[in-house]
């Protein structure tokens, strides 16, 4: 299976079972995507354990998950790409829209304004 995918499915398993923090196996793009996931407000902190692990500390408001959904949009058997004109928005602006653009792994409102198309990785909402 996928790396991403993974990733994506550990913080959704999580999410539902209500857990603080999850421990996942760490590679750059990971801890990118994390680093966006940050900066958007989905996730408290991420921090590196070892050469081997990351850690994610995900954010509830009260009892409820800040995230309602995460869904892995490109995928190793059908990859997805945009021009930065067709970069997708989730619902109208409340959601993110993270990808992986010739300058980075960044979210559709940054490659937009830089005028970067790219891979679709995922959304966030």
């Amino acid at each position: 299976m996928d790396p991403v995918s993974n990733m994506i499915s550990a913080i959704k398993t999580a999410l539902q079972v209500k857990k603080e923090t999850i421990e996942i196996p760490i590679s750059k793009f990971k801890v990118e995507i994390s680093k966006i996931l940050k900066q958007e407000g989905f996730i408290e902190n991420y921090s590196k354990v070892d050469a081997r692990k990351m850690v994610i500390k995900l954010k509830y408001r009260g009892k409820e998950s800040v995230v309602t959904d995460f869904k892995r949009i490109s995928k190793p058997g059908c990859r997805i790409y945009v021009k930065s004109k067709d970069i997708p928005v989730v619902l109208r602006g409340l959601g993110t829209v993270i990808m992986s653009t010739p300058a980075g792994i960044m979210t559709g409102k940054d490659a937009k304004k830089k005028g970067l198309g790219g891979e679709v990785i995922g959304k966030i909402w």
